[in-house]
């Protein structure tokens, strides 16, 4: 397990939300934590604690009032650590190569892939022409529904007919460096994780995963270390005391230590 921190980016604050409540229309979510720093001081500080493969997300779309602040606050975070984030949001072909010319070691991509309730080949073959399959992540954030989780887009607003199963990670992994998983009903919440999801992700493990979604304590963290057989990576957003929340940043680290790095102690963000 590793330690994959996040910089949420909306109407150009860095901030922690209710991912079940985000709206286009309005540019509305309710907040759960609105940071004072901006991206950059994030991005710096996971750079010094070591930990890689952090995801930068843009969670205004294209056209709206707020995109272009919001992705300078992107860039700004991209620049501060090279190579140390993945950048994700409104990603087409047509601007990868901007956020990677900028930094960022990967681009999270769905709705791109995931149009009209379905997988359309054609755009991921595009994307993966576009960077190259070592550079690709796949969001397949999610919801569940009767039968099981659903793939859902568009900052989570809008199903798709595509479940989270083993035989579509399969088929996806010949696209994708990685996986990013959000399990959107409990995003935000640092109420639980979504078992049911972790275990079926831990099954799987063929190439990197990393789940986001309820952790709000330690027995969280251990529990997904547990159910995912710990070959799931993950993030922690509301629950971090980085953003409010009442789990200490340094001792997180030291839980979900990676072999290379976040082995700094001492809380000492608010510097």
């Amino acid at each position: 397990m590793e330690f994959r921190p996040c910089i949420d980016i909306h109407n150009g604050r860095v901030k922690q939300i209710v991912g079940g409540s985000l709206k286009d229309q309005g540019s509305f979510a309710k907040e759960n934590f609105v940071a004072e720093q901006d991206a950059a001081f994030f991005a710096r500080l996971y750079q010094k604690d070591g930990l890689r493969g952090g995801h930068v997300i843009l969670l205004n779309p294209p056209g709206s009032a707020y995109y272009e602040e919001t992705k300078a606050q992107a860039l700004l975070a991209l620049k501060a650590y090279p190579k140390g984030l993945q950048a994700g949001g409104g990603i087409t072909p047509e601007n990868a190569g901007q956020f990677l010319d900028a930094g960022a070691s990967h681009v999270i991509v769905t709705s791109y892939v995931f149009k009209d309730g379905r997988i359309h080949y054609d755009n991921l073959e595009k994307l993966v022409r576009a960077v190259g399959k070592k550079h690709l992540v796949l969001d397949l954030s999610c919801r569940r529904v009767a039968d099981g989780y659903a793939v859902v887009t568009d900052r989570w607003q809008k199903m798709t007919s595509e479940y989270v199963t083993p035989k579509l990670l399969d088929v996806l992994s010949d696209y994708a460096d990685e996986f990013l998983i959000h399990a959107a009903d409990v995003e935000g919440k640092a109420a639980g994780i979504e078992t049911k999801l972790v275990k079926q992700l831990g099954e799987w493990g063929k190439i990197p995963v990393t789940y986001a979604g309820g952790v709000g304590s330690f027995a969280d963290l251990e529990a997904l270390k547990q159910y995912g057989k710990n070959r799931l990576n993950v993030t922690i957003g509301s629950a971090l005391d980085l953003f409010g929340g009442t789990m200490a940043y340094d001792k997180v680290c030291a839980f979900v230590r990676a072999d290379d790095g976040c082995t700094k102690a001492g809380g000492n963000w608010q510097m």
